[in-house]
Parts: C-alpha cells; structure tokens; sequence
C-alpha cells in the first residue's frame, strides 16, 4: 500500500525542485514512487495540476505504433497511424492513475495565491537516507495532508516545518 503526503509551499519553485530532488531519489532506488504532482495557485487564484507524465501525450504515442501496426495489415498505414493516435490520445487522457485529480484540485483550492503543493504516492522508501537528501527543504514545507502513522506524520512535519530542530524520525 501506497502513502500519501501533501507538502505545502509559499512559493512554487521550491514544490518544483522538491519534485526534481525526489525523481533523483527514485532513480537512485532510495524511494518508489506510484506518482508525484505539483498544484500551483497562480496570483489570480487559478488552481493547475503539473503531472509529472503526460498521459495524453503517452496513450497518442502508443496509439500511432498500434494504429500503424494495423494499418499496414489492411494496407492503409497513415490512416491506422491518424486513428491510432487519435484513440490513444483520448483513452490516454481519460485515464487517471495515483492521486485523483479532483481531490488536489480541492486542497489546491486552499493554497495561498502564489504557492503550490506537491502530491506524492510513495510505495517504500529507505527514510533516513531520503530525509539525510532532503536537507535542503527543511524549514520550507508545511504538512498538508499525509496517510502516513501519527508517529511518522510528527516527525517529518518536524523536519520539514521547524528550521533547526532535528527530526523525531
């Protein structure tokens, strides 16, 4: 089972470079992630969700090979290319994986004009040397919103809400 945080910033490079930081632990095998997005509330109040893969884009991509797989067996391949990209653009954007899109949009809702928030599902990770890698942010955050246990909640809203505190966990 996945975890859930939400982390809240008065800026929005910081969730940007949070989410950058943690791509890298993921590459690195210190964390797996099911998914990570960034909210943003721009000056006017304008809550936009910054998906780290592009499922329209993907589902158009494998939708062209596929349409042009079977284009080329009823001997018609730019016309089985333009479907396939068409239906796999569609079936890519109706598909929702992680973290539902409405439930951010709520809590984005909330954010300070000019912040952001990022939204993580972490499936395991190795914490002490995730949270050792995270130095940088320590003082930036606040907790949003995590499915983690009190005891675990308590010590990462320490490190990411207090500036010279250690952390509990």
């Amino acid at each position: 089972m996945a975890d859930l945080i939400a982390v809240t910033f008065d800026d929005q490079n910081t969730a940007f470079e949070l989410r950058a930081e943690m791509a890298k632990l993921q590459k690195e095998y210190l964390l797996e992630m099911e998914d990570i997005v960034v909210v943003t509330r721009d000056d006017k109040g304008k809550v936009k969700l910054h998906q780290a893969v592009n499922l329209t884009a993907a589902g158009a991509v494998g939708g062209s090979f596929w349409g042009m797989l079977i284009g080329m067996i009823f001997l018609n391949p730019l016309l089985g290319l333009a479907v396939g990209a068409g239906a796999g653009a569609l079936s890519g954007s109706l598909t929702d994986i992680g973290i539902n899109d409405k439930f951010m949009k709520e809590l984005g809702a909330s954010l300070p004009n000019g912040g952001s928030a990022v939204f993580t599902l972490i499936r395991r990770s190795t914490p002490d040397k995730v949270i050792a890698r995270l130095e940088a942010f320590r003082g930036k955050g606040k907790i949003l919103q995590t499915s983690l246990s009190k005891e675990t909640e308590d010590g990462l809203r320490d490190f990411l809400e207090h500036m010279n505190d250690e952390p509990k966990a």
